[in-house]
């Protein structure tokens, strides 16, 4: 096309069939190539895409980039980190909701990061080892600290991060003092990161500091719950410290429930595995191990 051209960027919002994309340090406003709707491979934000922009009229959005992964709900496309938000106190922690968080993280191949607040009310040092033996990255953190919020900026940085967690763990509290800029009233639906409940849902990434931050800050755990059903059979490899006693059992067919000679087992007993690890892993396995590929 003449007086055109052609760039690669980051697709940041999308919305009324409008698509925004970050490119060449401007964000343009996009329609996306009917083609994409004839194959049912709509774009989505966090897509690397390649955009038309013409001298005049609509830019294009023409072509999508590989992707490393996506969420049906929310949709997003190439997330970098999952950071899972937990409290020591009011609410305690839920190590089933945890779990099955960093279960639907691995499987999606997103790195989770388990941030462990009000730490100064609680001591959390006992979750946080259960996590850290699992392999995962693990931040203890107090709001009265800024300091303790660092490790978690550093491993966010440069990427696509979306934060989750129950409600009162502290997560606009944690991205006001990670984002200085956001400015979000804590306990509320923050105006510059997110929608009243009832509103219809738009997905947005925004740049803070080189980092990008995935439009609320938290999406339902029952959304990841939902639309992120793991195969019995993959189940297993979402937990990363079974691992090493995979292949060793008595039985090559050994779904590491109740079985004997059960390495996995074996480890839970020995204390190498938190046994609310493998009960999470259990009540998972039970949940999903009737339902059929075609009904999910």
């Amino acid at each position: 096309m003449e007086n055109s051209k052609t760039l690669n960027g980051l697709l940041i919002k999308a919305t009324g069939g409008f698509y925004y994309v970050e490119a060449a340090q401007k964000v343009y406003e996009c329609k996306a190539r009917g083609i994409f709707r004839q194959k049912g491979h709509s774009p989505l934000v966090g897509d690397r895409v390649e955009i038309t922009v013409p001298r005049d009229g609509y830019c294009s959005v023409d072509k999508i980039l590989p992707r490393k992964n996506t969420l049906r709900r929310p949709p997003l496309a190439n997330l970098d980190n999952l950071v899972i938000v937990c409290s020591t106190v009011n609410p305690a922690p839920n190590t089933v909701v945890i779990d099955k968080m960093t279960a639907a993280a691995v499987y999606n191949n997103i790195r989770p990061i388990i941030v462990i607040s009000k730490s100064d009310l609680s001591d959390g040092s006992v979750l946080a080892e259960i996590y850290r033996k699992a392999g995962f990255d693990v931040v203890e953190y107090s709001s009265d600290s800024k300091v303790s919020a660092e490790p978690l900026k550093k491993l966010i940085h440069g990427g696509i991060s979306a934060f989750t967690g129950n409600t009162g763990v502290g997560k606009s509290t944690l991205l006001n003092v990670l984002f200085s800029g956001l400015s979000l009233e804590t306990g509320e639906v923050s105006k510059k990161l997110g929608r009243g409940r009832h509103t219809t849902r738009t997905v947005e990434l925004f740049k803070i500091d080189d980092s990008y931050v995935a439009d609320t800050p938290g999406f339902s755990t029952v959304d990841l719950e939902k639309y992120q059903m793991i195969d019995k059979d993959e189940l297993q490899h979402c937990f990363p410290e079974f691992e090493d006693y995979l292949g060793r059992c008595r039985f090559t067919s050994c779904a590491h429930i109740c079985e004997k000679g059960c390495s996995v087992i074996q480890a839970v007993e020995n204390g190498d595995i938190p046994r609310s690890r493998h009960d999470s892993y259990k009540q998972m396995y039970n949940e999903v191990k009737d339902i059929k590929s075609w009904q999910k």
